[in-house]
């Protein structure tokens, strides 16, 4: 495969791990201690701190910053300024720098242009975040969540269309069945609300 690809303008410190295909535009900044995997890009001023960890095959566009404590797991979607964070309770004049919390995105999550995610909580794989949503809690599987604080208004197919409120559901363009599965009434969903269907959705076929 191809060398990683670092725009002239871009900064990429001693220590960083970039594998291969990986393209880097302008003025980002990759620090020392950054993992980043195959066929990834970052598109312009993406800043990735060290202790990141990002999988093979993510699209990072641009106006990003993946703080520490941030994992990206493979085909991962982050959309243009979108916002991670790593400390609940900032203060200029007291540093947190021993608590940051963790946030992980597993495998095909996508995060809409100008969302926010807050720290210490997982995006389950191919969960789908709506554009300038705010989450505060941990997102099931296949979930399609907007709002602020986000909430469950529905489900997404793993190749990107929104999925049928019918149980089973089966995707209108690549035929994937899925089943809803937990409480049918008062199930919790993101910021605390209750929404109708169950709380996660299983794939079947």
């Amino acid at each position: 495969m191809a060398k990683p690809f670092i725009h002239e303008s871009a900064y990429v410190d001693d220590g960083a791990q970039i594998g291969s295909d990986t393209k880097i535009w302008h003025f980002c900044h990759v620090l020392a201690g950054a993992v980043i995997g195959e066929r990834c890009s970052l598109g312009q001023n993406v800043v990735v701190m060290n202790g990141v960890t990002i999988g093979n095959n993510v699209k990072i566009q641009n106006n990003v910053s993946v703080y520490e404590g941030v994992v990206l797991e493979d085909d991962v979607f982050c959309g243009p300024s979108m916002v991670f964070t790593n400390v609940i309770n900032p203060r200029s004049h007291v540093s947190r720098r021993n608590e940051y919390k963790p946030t992980l995105v597993r495998r095909g999550a996508t995060i809409g242009a100008n969302a926010t995610i807050l720290c210490g909580i997982t995006l389950d794989e191919y969960a789908f975040i709506g554009a300038g949503s705010v989450v505060t809690r941990d997102v099931p599987a296949y979930a399609l969540m907007v709002g602020v604080p986000a909430r469950r208004v529905g489900w997404m197919c793993q190749c990107g269309e929104r999925l049928p409120d019918k149980n089973p559901k089966s995707c209108k363009v690549c035929g994937t069945k899925y089943r809803q599965e937990g409480s049918r009434r008062g199930a919790r969903v993101s910021g605390g609300r209750r929404g109708g269907g169950g709380d996660k959705l299983r794939r079947v076929s």
